[in-house]
């Protein structure tokens, strides 16, 4: 018996649908199996220090020195601890509004635009100097491509570190910048170019190192001394956000928080987020380079050197060169 026209018009149509609900149950199966950033690090990872460990090391030689790091503890340090308990006139939502099954694209994109941003809640004049409550420590290669080594790869860049006081003293900056004592590793090359204060060591009471005189030009116009009081009335510290997803779609979130030592009132805030998780290396992560939001930073101003300055504004220099006193 043949069969009528509409039948088979019919049974082609009902192929059809059969075909595209394959081919689309099947490349949802495939994108559902697509590595996150977080997988394919730690796949990384086990493939390095099973490499390492199946062969003899010649000697002197180094193997395997990402893998060996660990997560970094914020609270592992008294300025970490403080950071964190910093209550903020905008706290971050509990719900951060990660849906199952985003991709590190789509839930980047929700973050830059539901939580990140520069929020000023007033400005303060005529400031002679500041204080970096938390000084950054330069970071390693092997943190810089590690998930999880670094607190907050979105406010660290090569210039955030012990040499961070260059970038607030300077003619339209600060006549002097304080900090906390901290061990200061500078290249043997880089001593040549820097005055021998910065590498004195600190007398019994010192608490603070105080950076004074750098003329903007000369490296070696900048000096260092030890105090045992703060001169300072405002200063600025940063902390890592810290969420269950955020890492594994190979996102990392900072806050930069301006502060009234007096008060420990909240001056400002700067919230910024950094996307990594597409390089050719062999863990997939380079925190020196990423999707970055707010995205009119550039990469040198993370940081924060020009935020501080904009919310605690120095005194006109006219041009004058500063001192210690």
């Amino acid at each position: 018996m043949k069969m009528r026209s509409d039948q088979i018009v019919r049974g082609m149509v009902v192929v059809g649908l059969l075909l595209v609900t394959m081919i689309v149950t099947s490349e949802a199966g495939l994108l559902g199996k697509e590595e996150t950033p977080g997988e394919r690090f730690r796949k990384a990872i086990e493939k390095i220090r099973l490499s390492c460990e199946s062969r003899k090391l010649a000697p002197g030689e180094v193997c395997g020195e990402v893998a060996k790091l660990k997560p970094v503890d914020p609270m592992a340090t008294e300025e970490g601890r403080f950071a964190h308990s910093i209550k903020i006139p905008n706290p971050l939502p509990e719900d951060s509004g990660y849906e199952p099954g985003m991709t590190p694209e789509k839930y980047f994109d929700h973050l830059c635009k539901t939580e990140a941003g520069e929020f000023i809640y007033k400005t303060v004049e005529n400031v002679e100097g500041i204080y970096m409550m938390r000084p950054r420590k330069e970071a390693t290669d092997w943190e810089l491509e590690h998930l999880y080594a670094l607190e907050d790869p979105y406010g660290y860049t090569t210039g955030t570190s012990a040499e961070q006081a260059f970038g607030f003293i300077r003619p339209d900056g600060y006549r002097y910048v304080e900090s906390p004592l901290f061990e200061v590793k500078v290249s043997s090359w880089k001593k040549r170019y820097r005055d021998s204060s910065l590498f004195d060591p600190p007398s019994a009471k010192a608490k603070y190192a105080r950076y004074f005189g750098f003329d903007a030009r000369n490296m070696k116009s900048m000096k260092m001394e030890y105090a045992s009081s703060l001169r300072s009335r405002y200063g600025f510290t940063w902390r890592g956000i810290s969420r269950p997803h955020d890492r594994e779609m190979g996102i990392v979130g900072g806050e930069l928080i301006i502060l009234e030592l007096a008060s420990n009132d909240v001056v400002a805030v700067r919230r910024g987020f950094l996307k990594s998780g597409n390089v050719k290396n062999l863990t997939g992560i380079w925190w020196l380079k990423g999707q970055v939001c707010p995205g009119e930073l550039g990469r040198a101003e993370h940081g924060g050197d020009n935020f501080v300055l904009k919310v605690v504004k120095p005194v006109s220099s006219k041009g004058e060169h500063y001192g210690s006193r």
